[in-house]
């Protein structure tokens, strides 16, 4: 029985529409300038983009008319009613580009294809007991060109990149995730932005997970953004991202606010490290030390079924350390906000969240700013967004730093 690369491999590029578009290639950043302000304000006008980029009103004229010819931006209805000629507003196509984003867990693997406003067009789910290479290619393999097939044929022709989310140094995670050794020393010699690029023939784009989940927060989140601010997400394992100036901090490995190893006081007063306080892997062992089975908690996030003891013990526990995370980030960076997100139901995201900023207020604030605690908007989706917003930001923004690496 053929494997699912063996498939896809089957069925070239041309098959899938996946090539020959020209708007699929790398905008100047003037343009990426205007794409970038029209996707955080929304419609705008020539003259109001002309007036904010301080760009003069024929190159802004020739740089809309070239974004509406490739299809990335589209007109709205005149604006009468001023002196002079209407205003016409312009708005991100949704139909003009698509991203593949595959979010790679320790207990499941998500591939979404997502449209130019982020909205989701399809997706595929993968549950395992531990994450395998060789599985995860074969599910991309074989859920594609399901997905592909989605689209009309001219919107196949602008899918213009996938990105993986995906936990960096997997393999020093086996004793934590009870796997066997071999399979996750796999991750140590594979390389897995190659092995997907040949069998999608896409530009493959590697990320942190939980960076890509702040990614998605900073490029698809609804409400008002801070300009700086910590983001907490909520995974077997929880981990972090940091946005300063409105940009997606990545540090010098693509690692930056890595919150797992942080070192936060435990319930025994001894210190102990965020990743052991804040995890739903804490979660889940309690659960079954309990005699509750935990493997709903991975396999979807609408509802939770937990005693309330053991759950409130948990978010008491989780909000503590994020508290003293939160602390230990504003003291140092002067962050407006911190998010809290996570594979959650949208009611326990809500009362981390107030645990969260009770227990931080509870702190010696003294010299501090305390950053506002704020809920994520994007919930479950955020790490497969993210992941589709890698290729997004490569190709249409002007943040360079939201890139991944280009296979």
């Amino acid at each position: 029985m053929p494997s699912g690369a063996d498939i896809l491999s089957d069925r070239t590029s041309d098959d899938l529409g996946l090539r020959g578009s020209n708007q699929s290639g790398m905008r100047d950043h003037n343009e990426r300038l205007v794409l970038s302000l029209v996707r955080q304000q929304g419609g705008l006008a020539k003259s109001d983009i002309a007036r904010i980029t301080g760009l003069s009103a024929q190159t802004v004229s020739v740089i809309m008319r070239a974004l509406e010819q490739d299809g990335l931006l589209l007109r709205g209805e005149p604006l009468r009613g001023r002196i002079g000629q209407p205003s016409v507003p312009m708005f991100l196509n949704p139909e003009g580009a698509f991203f593949v984003g595959l979010k790679i867990g320790r207990r499941s693997a998500d591939l979404t294809l997502v449209d130019f406003m982020g909205r989701v067009r399809a997706s595929k789910r993968l549950v395992y007991r531990y994450p395998a290479p060789s599985a995860v290619v074969d599910f991309v393999a074989q859920s594609l060109p399901e997905i592909i097939a989605t689209l009309s044929p001219p919107e196949r022709a602008r899918v213009s990149g996938m990105g993986v989310a995906m936990p960096f140094q997997l393999w020093s995670w086996v004793q934590l995730i009870g796997a066997p050794k071999a399979d996750m020393e796999a991750w140590r010699h594979v390389d897995i932005q190659a092995e997907l690029a040949a069998v999608t023939r896409l530009p493959v784009y590697v990320q942190n997970d939980a960076t890509s989940a702040c990614g998605a927060e900073l490029v698809f989140g609804t409400g008002d953004r801070p300009k700086d601010f910590m983001y907490f997400y909520f995974g077997y394992f929880v981990g972090g991202g940091l946005v300063l100036n409105g940009q997606l901090f990545l540090g010098r490995s693509g690692n930056a606010a890595g919150v797992g190893p942080m070192p936060v006081p435990g319930r025994d007063g001894k210190m102990d490290r965020l990743i052991s306080a804040a995890s739903m892997s804490t979660l889940a062992a309690a659960m079954e030390a309990a005699g509750e089975s935990s493997d709903h908690l991975f396999q979807q996030h609408e509802h939770w079924n937990v005693s309330p003891q053991i759950l409130s013990d948990w978010l008491d526990q989780a909000a503590n350390g994020l508290a003293w995370a939160a602390l230990t980030a504003a003291s140092l960076l002067e962050i407006e906000a911190v998010m809290i997100d996570g594979w959650m139901p949208t009611e326990i995201r809500a009362e981390i969240t107030r645990r969260t900023h009770a227990a931080l207020h509870a702190l010696d604030l003294d010299g501090i700013d305390p950053p506002a605690i704020r809920e994520g908007s994007l919930g479950a989706q955020a790490r497969a967004l993210g992941a589709a917003a890698i290729p997004l930001s490569q190709r249409y923004l002007i943040d360079q730093n939201a890139a991944g690496r280009e296979s």
